[in-house]
């Protein structure tokens, strides 16, 4: 076995690097291999197939990197390709390597932050119109009734860096607004799409401060880290240098650029072609 052999993170373009900063804060002597499919995104208006065949492309690449473990950092990839990769590709490729999501550690974990039982989904329209949270959830929690909202123009207001002014605020208003009015017992909710932890600051200002906010990257690191101590045939395989490389689909220096609004920090990016 090659000795480096990172835990690589698949995201359609930047969002993922708010789950990367919290799996890496969490387990920051591992080796982490990230690429960004900024040239095709964004995944949330595509097809299940389209969606299924750019995600399957990103990890066989990541298995050709040397990855044994790849964590899909995107609701949308999650959401309509993983079951399917997990089930019919991965016996096929390499039934010792594993792929995994980022919804199923929030699903998981929604009965420890609502009371009411009423549960609330802000995402991407693939996400929401793929079904996968309230599936999830019903599936562990038969008992929590879940109303979602897609929110269309978040992701491009993080990436255009408009976070906090009036316009990226009348957009927040609205959709929760619609959220709540579908659903006013909601005390918890759910931001699945991983762009929304750096609209926080403005989600706050229009969700009451009784509804708990949930989002991913805490969540899914400690479930990572968890996953590695329950399966050690797996952690074993993952080289542990705190060695770190970036790949984008599109321009490194743009990449470079705007993982800055994720990070808070400059990173080294290369090219890459799926």
């Amino acid at each position: 076995m090659s000795s480096y052999n990172p835990i690589g993170i698949f995201d359609s373009g930047y969002g993922g690097l708010t789950i990367f900063s919290e799996i890496y804060k969490e387990l920051p002597n591992y080796d982490y291999i990230y690429i960004g499919d900024n040239a095709r995104t964004p995944y949330g208006t595509r097809s299940y197939d389209v969606v299924y065949q750019y995600t399957l492309e990103a990890v066989k690449k990541l298995f050709s990197l040397g990855s044994h473990l790849i964590i899909l950092a995107c609701n949308t990839a999650s959401a309509k390709s993983l079951r399917t990769i997990q089930q019919h590709d991965l016996p096929l490729i390499d039934p010792d390597r594993r792929v995994l999501g980022v919804i199923r550690p929030s699903a998981e974990v929604i009965d420890k932050y609502t009371t009411t039982k009423h549960v609330g989904i802000l995402g991407t329209e693939g996400t929401v119109l793929s079904e996968s949270y309230l599936l999830e959830i019903n599936k562990l929690f038969p008992e929590i009734k879940v109303v979602q909202e897609a929110c269309p123009m978040w992701v491009p207001l993080v990436e255009n860096n408009e976070i906090g002014n009036e316009g990226c605020d009348y957009f927040i208003k609205r959709n929760i607004t619609n959220l709540l009015q579908k659903d006013n017992a909601i005390d918890a909710v759910i931001l699945g799409c991983t762009h929304y932890p750096l609209l926080l600051e403005s989600i706050k200002k229009f969700l009451p401060s009784s509804i708990n906010i949930i989002t991913q990257g805490e969540i899914v690191a400690l479930s990572l880290a968890d996953y590695l101590k329950r399966h050690p045939e797996i952690d074993k395989k993952c080289s542990k240098n705190a060695h770190l490389r970036f790949y984008t689909t599109e321009s490194p220096e743009i990449f470079k650029r705007r993982s800055q609004i994720f990070l808070k920090k400059e990173i080294l990016v290369d090219h890459l072609i799926l």
